[in-house]
């Protein structure tokens, strides 16, 4: 049978109705049946669009003019919104915004998973969805005049937006910090960092704030191992902005797109800076994994404390602990908390952070979850509940066997990624566990991004009825 050549060609203009959204948020129009993406398109609105790509079963297009708007359209406050790809629905309101998330969360546990029994929450919005991020990694480039400039890389790109004044999701305090160190290396005559070249010495400014502290950490990262002008650096830095903390030098001597290398110095004030999630306290030192967002962050850590169900005498086991942040919310109900962690520089932070908080129900061990805990499990561990928080790639298979092996009465699996958590759900109900039902938080407003939490408990076997 011949191959059915797409209803549409490459350079292409076409006029289309858009319908749906995909998982990042672009518009969905079908010519003859044949779908095409297009970014900052919103269901119920029509346009001219330029083909850019044609695939066999669909392609993709440019918003070239809008005929028909639709009224969850708003004006994006971000004067660089159509240029950078940090952010990807500013276009979009954000109920719009939130209605999208939830129906990306129901849609995944179906398509991939086959969960359609499961029931999906109404998303956990953010009262302001604004100024939200307690961190920023800024590159650093050159102006054609040779002086310092800083900003996000452009869409599919390493080049520097020209003209970023600021970032309406970060916290103000990260764009006075990051305008103030460009300001100030220029001046001193720092230069910054040339990929194409590998030559240049400062490569990405990255700042750290604590909202309800007040902390501030700045990390200098450069190529080179010696900062030029350094203390003239930090005694204007501390002139201009006493509140700061910390200023950590880490040094990226590696061509590589990586932002981080592997030393790093403090150089003036504490190795970490102190937050606050609920009514626990942290310490974040410069390369600690930390919730960018704390006040959803709240709103996640309780809602998984909820479906940890735990009672006084119950065990828990944190798969991937950190620096203790979960595996604490956890300690304040449980008997006994263990939280296992690959990284050791994270293990010695959770247990800091227990010492911090006076807690001494919880113990951290370095090591691979799934092999620690299969050990675990032969010296007569039994777990009532199980935690994990993996990264986007969710759970190795071999955690979510170690996961089962344990036979917890409940498991808790909290995700940003909805594609990994229904892949690995549809392991752990193979396993034995019923996924019960599905929180969706709004961490990452204005962006595609979502975070779940989910509750499973172990299936009652006939054989027990």
């Amino acid at each position: 049978m011949a191959k059915q050549a797409a209803p549409v060609k490459k350079n292409q203009t076409i006029t289309l109705q858009f319908e749906d959204l995909t998982h990042e948020g672009n518009g969905v129009g079908k010519i003859s049946g044949y779908p095409l993406f297009v970014p900052y398109a919103l269901p119920g609105e029509e346009g001219d669009v330029k083909v850019v790509k044609v695939n066999k079963n669909f392609g993709f297009g440019k918003l070239l003019k809008l005929t028909a708007s639709s009224p969850e359209r708003v004006e994006p406050p971000c004067n660089v919104f159509y240029q950078c790809g940090g952010c990807q629905l500013q276009h979009m309101s954000y109920n719009k915004q939130l209605d999208m998330k939830q129906e990306q969360v129901k849609n995944t546990l179906r398509k991939v998973a086959h969960l359609d029994h499961v029931p999906v929450h109404s998303i956990i919005r953010m009262d302001d969805p604004w100024r939200y991020r307690n961190k920023v990694q800024m590159p650093v480039g050159e102006t054609d005049d040779g002086e310092l400039k800083t900003g996000f890389y452009q869409k599919r790109s390493h080049r520097i937006i020209d003209g970023m004044e600021t970032c309406v999701i970060q916290d103000e305090v990260n764009d006075r910090m990051v305008e103030g160190v460009r300001r100030i290396a220029s001046r001193l005559g720092i230069s910054a960092y040339d990929e194409a070249q590998d030559t240049g010495v400062l490569r990405h400014i990255v700042v750290r704030t604590a909202a309800k502290t007040n902390d501030t950490m700045i990390v200098l990262i450069t190529r080179t191992p010696d900062l030029p002008n350094g203390d003239e650096l930090v005694d204007e830095l501390l002139k201009t902005y006493p509140h700061i903390t910390s200023i950590v030098h880490n040094i990226n001597d590696q061509e590589t797109n990586a932002i981080w290398g592997k030393k790093s110095q403090t150089i003036w004030g504490d190795d970490y800076i102190q937050d606050q999630i609920g009514d626990l306290t942290f310490a974040i030192s410069a390369r600690s994994f930390y919730q960018v967002n704390p006040p959803q962050t709240t709103k996640l850590y309780d809602k998984a404390l909820e479906y940890a169900n735990l009672g006084a005498n119950d065990t828990v086991v944190d798969a991937y602990c950190g620096i203790g942040t979960l595996s604490l919310f956890m300690a304040k109900e449980a008997k006994q908390v263990y939280g296992v962690e690959v990284v050791p520089d994270a293990v010695d932070d959770a247990k800091k952070n227990a010492r911090l908080n006076q807690m001494t129900n919880a113990s951290f061990y370095t090591g691979e979850a799934e092999k620690v805990m299969p050990w675990w499990t032969a010296q007569g561990m039994r777990p009532n509940v199980i935690v994990v928080d993996p990264p986007r790639k969710g759970c190795d298979e071999a955690l979510l066997q170690a996961m089962i092996g344990m036979a917890p009465d409940r498991i808790v699996y909290v995700s940003c990624n909805p594609s990994t958590l229904a892949r690995d759900l549809g392991i752990l109900e193979d396993g034995g566990y019923a996924a019960k039902e599905v929180q969706p938080v709004d961490m990452f407003p204005q962006t595609h991004h979502v975070e779940a939490v989910c509750r499973l408990e172990k299936k009652v076997s006939d054989a027990s009825v």
